[in-house]
């Protein structure tokens, strides 16, 4: 994850900021990233659908059936 250094960060703006923050049980950075997600807009949520068959191939020639039961009386 990056780091954010901001400098000449203006005192009244700081403090409208940790109240803000404080009010939405935040901390300041926290407060920071989520105002910053708004304006800048955040990823488009994705579907679960978009996993279907990925992966698939790592399964290939093994019974799954077979193999969650073998893992299943593992835990015994």
């Amino acid at each position: 994850m990056a780091t954010l250094n901001i400098k000449n960060f203006p005192e009244g703006l700081y403090g409208r900021l940790r109240s803000l923050a404080d009010q939405e049980h935040r901390s300041v950075a926290q407060q920071v990233i989520h105002l910053l997600s708004q304006a800048v807009g955040a990823d488009e949520p994705r579907s679960l659908l978009e996993l279907k068959g990925l992966g698939k191939e790592c399964w290939r020639g093994i019974d799954a059936d077979r193999h969650v039961e073998e893992e299943r009386s593992a835990w015994d």
